[in-house]
């Protein structure tokens, strides 16, 4: 009997030694491992990364707009503190923001926006060297169209008479953005906790230390009869006690227009009206990875993102310097900045613009340093050409899981559908332009990883009704491939060699003549 009531007491102890630990981490909570702020002109993502999942409820307050956020079971710390000086002046939504303890385990982010915003809040599970991701993506109320754009670049330069020729290295942008609101005055608009106050860019102060705590901006005198009143604090709460309303779907590029008939060519040259343009011949451009998405990286630390968007970039001014039989070419990026932009959405830009072809530069990698060559890829309906090409294929095609995408948008649904529609004769079209730059390529002495074409069941490359390519420029995993995607001279052979490719591709495949509809 001793000896059982021993072993009871031990077992009583030991689950309460767990118990104990259960509640202190519980009570620990997640810890701010690292923030980051991607601003761009289709939308600004600000990541928050922690050690545990996080769990936030925001609001949207208007006049002056506003976005409120606070994150629970978190104490605020140097990492959450550094988002402040995160914001870049020029960022098209965030005009700056405030961060404080709002309560014990809970802090308010306040984001003071330019222009009103539809946010995306959503969490991302750990995946490759992220942890925990919170995720806010703040898009325009009005989704930017990729073709307005394109539109009204064009009509800009048909007033000079020129054929959009010229080498001014244009590209298809955002429209201008609405001034910035005016500066804050240092105190929380919402009675909050003291917080850290990014100044304007026109009132020059000085920034605080790193980990260091900006002082409170003063106060008038409060009176200790009442605490100071939170009325963004109490639209929250109240909110929280509703039942949640449906939640917009975030802005997607608009859907393609159906393609008219081909029109004549005299009519295709009659000139860019305010409903219709003259023929351009339209190169998409699509810079791999992007954002909270590097790519593959170098043993030097080189990031895929980063050199494939310098490739594009010189690539766009040779084609912008460039025509088809008369007719002006005109490179269009799906992005042109360092941000993520998901793999349907990249296709969907393409079809919404009407593109003529689209290429999509990346750098390869692989687990070896040995690896090395330049490789072209078409997309495959009956399985890949290779077991590397299946191999690269899959890891391309994770990029959506690395550079976060919203899963609980039906949108994601929609363009999977869609891009499922690709034919046979975009394919053989593809093949044939991949041939094309994959000889150019060989002409400026690179190296190739194989001689011809490979084909596999990249989700970039399903656009139906647009040829699609995807050049990888080299090995970056290997030493020697890694200085030369780094060097100047090597990215502008590259850009040469693709660009004879496309007219090679065009000169015996000439692009249908056709105006492009508003």
């Amino acid at each position: 009997m001793k000896a059982s009531g021993l072993k009871r007491r031990v077992l009583l102890q030991g689950g309460s030694v767990a118990l104990m630990l259960g509640v202190h981490q519980i009570a620990r909570g997640a810890t701010i491992l690292a923030v980051r702020v991607w601003p761009a002109a289709d939308y600004t993502r600000v990541t928050i990364e922690s050690d545990a999942r996080l769990h936030s409820q925001q609001l949207v307050v208007g006049s002056p707009p506003r976005l409120a956020v606070d994150i629970e079971g978190i104490d605020l710390n140097p990492e959450l503190r550094d988002l402040v000086g995160k914001i870049k002046p020029g960022d098209p939504y965030i005009n700056g923001l405030r961060v404080g303890q709002n309560a014990p385990k809970v802090v308010r982010i306040v984001f003071d926006l330019k222009q009103a915003v539809v946010p995306q809040v959503f969490s991302l599970a750990p995946i490759a060297a992220y942890k925990h991701r919170l995720v806010l993506d703040l898009y325009p109320e009005k989704a930017i169209d990729p073709m307005e754009a394109l539109i009204t670049e064009r009509l800009r330069e048909a007033p000079r008479g020129g054929n959009g020729g010229g080498n001014n290295g244009a590209v298809a942008s955002a429209p201008s953005v609405p001034p910035p609101a005016a500066p804050s005055s240092g105190l929380a608009p919402d009675g909050g906790p003291p917080i850290l106050v990014r100044p304007s860019p026109s009132v020059p102060a000085p920034r605080p230390a790193p980990g260091s705590i900006a002082p409170a901006p003063s106060r008038p005198p409060a009176t200790a009869a009442a605490p100071a009143p939170d009325p963004l604090g109490e639209l929250m709460a109240q909110q929280s006690t509703r039942p949640s309303p449906v939640v917009p779907p975030a802005p997607t590029i608009a859907p393609a227009v159906p393609v008219a008939p081909p029109a004549p060519l005299a009519s295709a040259r009659g000139g860019a009206t305010a409903s219709r343009t003259d023929r351009i011949i339209i190169v998409a451009l699509d810079p791999g990875h992007g954002g909270e998405d590097p790519g593959a990286i170098g043993p030097n630390g080189t990031r895929e993102k980063d050199i494939v968007l310098q490739i594009a970039h010189r690539l766009r001014d040779r084609i912008n310097a460039s025509s088809v039989n008369g007719n002006p070419m005109r490179a269009f990026l799906t992005r042109d900045a360092d941000f993520f932009v998901p793999l349907g959405v990249r296709v969907q830009k393409a079809r919404r613009v009407q593109a003529d072809l689209f290429v999509s530069i990346h750098a390869d990698a692989f687990t070896t340093p040995a690896a090395r060559g330049a490789s072209v890829f078409a997309l495959s309906q009956s399985g890949a050409s290779s077991s590397a090409a299946r191999w690269l294929a899959n890891k391309e095609n994770e990029a959506d899981k690395v550079g976060g995408v919203n899963v609980g948008n039906h949108e994601v649904q929609v363009q999977r559908a869609l891009l499922d529609m690709s034919t046979t004769a975009q394919i053989n079209d593809s093949l044939k332009l991949g041939g094309a730059m994959l000889g150019e390529i060989r002409g400026i002495g690179a190296r190739l990883h194989k001689p011809a074409v490979e084909q596999a069941g990249f989700a970039v490359l399903k656009a139906p009704d647009i040829p699609s390519v995807l050049v990888e420029t080299a090995f970056i995993s290997n030493p020697e491939e890694e200085a030369n995607l780094r060097s100047v001279s090597y990215q502008e052979s590259l850009s040469d060699a693709l660009m004879r490719g496309i007219q090679r591709y065009f000169a015996q495949n000439p692009p249908l003549a056709r105006s492009r509809q508003l």
